[in-house]
């Protein structure tokens, strides 16, 4: 089975914070003491490496474990929809484990901390110290959601410049396929063979071919449309190829109407369809069966395998360009598999 190569995902710090913490650590836990419980380097209560070094056991806690949390939540709601909801989880459980850990480290360092001999009382401590870790949490949490936010705008401008170039791409070569004299040369031919021989069958087949144009030119712009949409559109394709190759090609099309308004990339179904014809052999005794149908929300297009020794051309607008425009509108992979039997892709309903 082939899968779509995926980007890695990114980091969900979005930056490299080890030396942020290395050196920012030590400086918080220094400053701590003084705006929170008064120590003086000149005057006392002095700052005394017992209490530098509780603080700092006390926000290297406070900060990797928050650090944790933060990673942890944005994996569990990855999307813009959901920020609402991880903020909010995020930070009820920032506050329990900010509250927690201030409460444990506070009890186990007690006798090592000096701070009681300064005349500081327990209540005080304890009040400073919950300022001090809430502060912290909320400092931490800040800088990490401003550049987190940051670098997500600047990965949505990209993939959607991305996105658009694609889609230029994907119309061009589209069009350029359509409009190729191959493909007006195979369909001029079966017209000038079914007008001597049914005028109301030629109409069709010219309406059905307007309609294949027309939908190129009307979802140029769009970055993913109906699934009914792209079936209409197919159709019409399907009753070309059918005019031209008969009973030799036979396509079958199986959605549940619950299905027809999920989405797709547009043009995919066309061309997979074309990747069909092109790889296999399509005759009277060899005929082309596709079936098109959806299955654990994926559209799944299968055809019967029977491969030609000479391949035309590739026009590099198959299944490459499909996996492009799909990466960038869902994380979710692309499958291709092939047994001697089958030819299958799975294409996740957006």
């Amino acid at each position: 089975m082939e899968k779509l190569q995926q980007p890695l995902e990114k980091d969900r710090i979005c930056w490299n914070d080890k030396w942020a913490i290395i050196i920012a650590l030590p400086i918080l836990s220094l400053i701590i003491p003084f705006v929170f419980f008064g120590l003086r380097f000149t005057s006392p209560p002095y700052i005394s490496f017992p209490a530098f070094f509780t603080t700092l056991i006390m926000t290297a806690a406070i900060w990797l474990g928050n650090r944790l949390i933060l990673i942890w939540s944005r994996n569990m709601y990855p999307f813009m929809e959901q920020l609402k909801k991880r903020l909010l989880f995020q930070s009820t459980l920032m506050l329990i484990y900010t509250l927690l850990t201030t409460m444990t480290i506070g009890f186990f360092l007690e006798n090592f901390s000096d701070l009681k001999t300064y005349g500081i009382s327990e209540e005080e401590r304890q009040i400073s110290g919950i300022n001090a870790a809430l502060f912290t949490t909320i400092a931490i949490t800040a800088i990490y959601e401003v550049i987190y936010f940051v670098e997500q705008l600047k990965e949505s401008l990209t993939k959607s410049e991305l996105l658009k170039r694609e889609s230029l791409r994907a119309e061009l070569n589209a069009l350029k396929t359509q409009v190729n004299p191959h493909f007006l040369f195979n369909n001029l031919n079966t017209l000038c063979a079914i007008i001597p021989e049914d005028s109301d069958k030629a109409v069709q087949f010219v309406e059905q071919l307007s309609k294949v144009y027309r939908y190129i030119l009307e979802v140029r712009d769009d970055k993913s449309i109906p699934l009914s949409e792209e079936i209409k559109i197919l159709n019409a394709y399907a009753f070309l190829l059918s005019t031209r190759f008969g009973s030799n090609f036979n396509l079958h099309i199986q959605i549940p109407e619950s299905m027809l308004r999920s989405e797709v990339i547009p043009f995919s179904l066309q061309l997979l369809v074309e990747n069909a014809l092109k790889h296999n052999i399509v005759s009277k005794e060899c005929p082309l069966h596709i079936d098109i149908l959806a299955e654990n929300n994926e559209l799944i297009v299968r055809n019967n395998l029977q491969k030609k020794q000479l391949i035309e051309k590739s026009t590099g607008i198959g299944l490459k360009n499909i996996r492009n425009r799909y990466s960038l509108l869902t994380d979710r992979l692309i499958t291709v598999t092939e047994t001697p039997q089958f030819f299958t892709v799975a294409l996740p309903l957006i």
